[in-house]
């Protein structure tokens, strides 16, 4: 299972290296998506902002999981989460694999990456 779920991960990498370069890992990954769902396009960011910004995308990976739920935007669009349920320990392999599963249904759901 690990080794289908990286492979698909890759391909979901070489199809944003295409549109936004080389050298994509989880965290830009993170980043993009939490940039797509802030929805207000590319600035310059803060530090804490960039946190925030992978704070979403955390949140938006995991909310199918049932661990978070969209409650809203703020005044300025930034998204809020509740936390659902603790997610469990997980070591970080684990981890890694919950993301880059949670990353390929993100781009799959939303049609930005064709995983054939």
């Amino acid at each position: 299972m690990d080794h289908d779920v990286e492979l698909r991960f890759q391909k979901v990498k070489t199809e944003l290296e295409k549109k936004f370069g080389e050298g994509m890992d989880v965290q830009a990954i993170l980043f993009l998506i939490g940039v797509n769902e802030l929805g207000i396009g590319y600035k310059d960011f803060s530090k804490s902002e960039k946190t925030d910004l992978l704070h979403v995308a955390i949140c938006t990976l995991l909310e199918p999981y049932g661990y978070y739920e969209f409650e809203g935007k703020d005044e300025e669009q930034w998204p809020h989460f509740k936390l659902i349920k603790e997610i469990p320990p997980l070591d970080s392999r684990e981890q890694q694999h919950l993301i880059k599963e949670a990353l390929i249904a993100y781009f799959e759901q939303n049609d930005y990456v064709k995983i054939t």
